[in-house]
């Protein structure tokens, strides 16, 4: 007897499966039942993504559907919630659900499946699927690091794909005062959308123009995924004061704004329209972020007017038609200002913050983001450098808030988040070391906010499993290659300015070639991506060297003229390494780096006379400085040197 087929792996995990024997095997044709316009829209998306995947062209029509058909409808399904889904595949393969949101879901199932069979069929059976958890998301602090709208577009393919539905991005912050030497104006700090209304307010080294961040939502809504921009007031503020210094708070430091100046109401009220108003507004969503989070609650008098701010601006975001969000304060920020909670989401990250058992009894509903588990600093040292993946996906879910833990399905909760958080400006993280981190934990918390505490994949064969699935058609951040170690590519010689088969390989990776060195001047490239520079000579010493994000990294090492050596260059998600003729040269790791300032200072009297007083510190603050790179090989420079048996490996060599 024919075996019945076990449930399928995808991510998140199908909540039902009845399988059935057998398997369907396409025709090539997908139906479309009825007139919807969007559900026309998802299918011929569909097709294109299919084709991506798996390299067969679906032909979608409407009409009778035959044996071997893909068939997406629309109807009404009393066992479904609003995201869910059914699948049914026999000898057609129907997908249905009442809304276009179900179905799109749908196909983000179909097409993982599709990339997991080598025979390009699908096994025969009945899911019934659908999110334990109406809110899905993640939270990208883009104000203390700037994140590039091509990676902000790759990432809601990437949560769609997930079935994560919700972003928030973070559009200002500012770094620790007491790494810029407790000096407020000389602190980073940045707003990174274009505003009209305060010219030059708008950061420098990385921003969105309105246009770029409208065109965003409207991808993000095409993949149903709901973008939250937010503004972050009254606290970290800096980037608004550095801007209009008078409505800085003298006592709290600049990063708070002055609750007592009218001035502050102005500029901050004036900033939310520019973006709100109108029949077209900058902020497409149905919801906003008012920010509120850790204010000083040093005097009753502050934590009364923060209270009456945080009103305000929940009421100001509704004038707008739009529903307020904010982060959890009201604990740490108890008062008797009444406090609007009706229609309110509350991001609750720290319950000392907000006690949410409190919070749900004054009317909010929470979005469960518990600092302690969720949240990721890179490389602070602090917090989560990469979530603990197999204890999130053994033991949370959006009803476990810190120490606090509802019912499943509490109605207060709407779901969960995970976050980034770049507290460490200038500490050499790049966006591709921000996404080797978030990756993992993308697809964890998909599961766990979708399939909640009904997973039935054991940890480690889902850990398994993952790390097969693509990060979303025609996507790959990571630029991997192949899932067992291998050489990629080879080329006898590199010629100048010729594109490269890959855009860029990560981790773990070796790139080797033989070089016979000639006179290059300062900046020669070897090699660039839209990412990345690899120097011959890099910029400022000559020396064999790399860029990305800003950040210049060097080895201790020029080429030498006129003769010839072998170069391998090896790098992971921890270090980068030069190899000449097959021995270390340098491996560049994490450098600790410690901040001095004055009030470290010892009073060090060196013998008896005063005639000799060295400066001696205790470091009170320091950063890890990363040396990583996601090795560039999109195109090569225009070099004298000549370049020959290039060498691509997906692994780190072993000497």
């Amino acid at each position: 007897m024919a075996e019945v087929n076990p449930k399928p792996f995808v991510v998140p995990e199908l909540t039902s499966w009845e399988g059935a024997e057998g398997h369907f095997q396409g025709s090539g044709r997908l139906v479309v039942k009825g007139s919807n316009k969007e559900l026309l829209r998802i299918a011929q998306d569909f097709a294109e993504e299919y084709h991506q995947m798996s390299g067969t062209r679906l032909t979608v029509t409407k009409g009778k559907a035959k044996k071997g058909d893909f068939v997406f409808s629309l109807k009404k399904q009393p066992q479904l919630n609003a995201e869910g889904y059914v699948l049914n595949v026999d000898d057609q393969l129907e997908l249905c659900a009442a809304s276009t949101k179900g179905v799109f879901w749908g196909t983000r199932t179909l097409l993982q499946l599709a990339e997991q069979q080598g025979n390009l069929t699908f096994p025969k059976g009945r899911a019934v699927d659908m999110p334990e958890y109406a809110l899905r998301g993640f939270m990208l602090d883009c104000g203390r690091k700037y994140i590039p709208m091509d990676y902000l577009r790759s990432l809601v393919k990437m949560m769609a794909y997930y079935k994560m539905n919700t972003l928030q991005i973070h559009l200002n912050d500012n770094g620790f005062v007491s790494f810029f030497g407790n000096d407020w104006e000389k602190t980073q700090a940045a707003f990174r959308l274009e505003s009209t209304t305060y010219p030059g307010l708008t950061a420098k080294d990385g921003a969105y123009s309105k246009k770029e961040f409208i065109e965003l939502q409207i991808l993000a809504e095409q993949h149903q995924v709901e973008i939250i921009p937010e503004i972050d007031v009254p606290a970290h503020s800096l980037a608004f004061t550095h801007y209009k210094p008078e409505i800085g708070s003298k006592e709290y430091g600049m990063d708070h704004l002055d609750l007592f100046n009218p001035e502050t109401y102005a500029f901050v009220d004036g900033l939310f329209k520019e973006y709100l108003e109108g029949e077209e507004p900058v902020f497409r969503g149905k919801r906003v972020h008012i920010g509120t989070d850790e204010y000083s609650n040093a005097k009753k008098e502050v934590v009364e007017k923060f209270r009456e701010f945080t009103d305000h601006y929940i009421r100001y975001v509704e004038s707008f038609g739009k529903q307020a969000m904010c982060w959890g304060a009201l604990t740490h920020a108890k008062g008797d200002t009444p406090v609007k909670s009706e229609n309110v989401i509350m991001n609750c990250w720290y319950n000392g913050y907000a006690q949410p058992q409190d919070m749900k009894k004054q009317g909010y509903q929470l979005v469960s983001i518990p600092d302690g588990l969720v949240y990721i600093v890179p490389a602070a040292g602090y917090y989560y450098d990469y979530l603990n993946c197999e204890h999130l996906y053994n033991n949370w879910t959006p009803a476990v808030i810190g120490n606090v833990k509802f019912e499943e399905n509490d109605p207060s909760i709407l779901g969960g988040m995970f976050a980034v958080w770049n507290d460490h400006v200038g500490n050499g993280i790049s966006v591709k070391d921000i996404h080797h981190r978030l990756f993992p934990a993308l697809q964890t918390m998909a599961v766990k906010c979708w399939t909640g505490k009904h997973t039935v994949v054991p940890y480690k064969q889902f850990d398994l499993l993952r790390k097969q699935l693509s990060e979303a058609p025609g996507v790959n951040e990571m630029a991997t290659y192949g899932s067992e170690q291998q050489l990629l590519f080879a080329l006898e010689e590199v010629k100048p300015e010729t594109n490269m088969p890959f855009k860029e390989i990560g981790y773990d990776y070796s790139v080797n070639f033989m070089v016979e060195g000639q006179n290059e001047v300062k900046g020669t490239e070897l090699f660039r991506s839209s990412n990345a520079v690899f120097y011959l000579s890099d910029p400022r010493t000559g020396r064999l060297g790399f860029a990305r994000d800003g950040y210049l990294n060097t080895f201790k090492y020029r080429l030498p003229k006129g003769k010839k050596v072998e170069i391998s260059v090896r790098g992971n998600a921890k270090q980068t390494a030069l190899y000449v003729d097959h021995k270390c040269v340098e491996v560049l790791r994490p450098l600790t780096v410690y901040n001095c300032v004055e009030s470290d200072k010892i009073n060090f009297q060196y013998g008896e006379t005063d005639t000799f007083r060295p400066e001696m510190y205790i470091p009170s603050k320091k950063m890890y400085y990363q040396r990583t790179l996601v090795f560039p090989l999109e195109k090569s420079g225009k070099f004298n040197s000549k370049i020959t048996d290039l060498k691509v490996y997906n692994y780190w060599l072993k000497d």
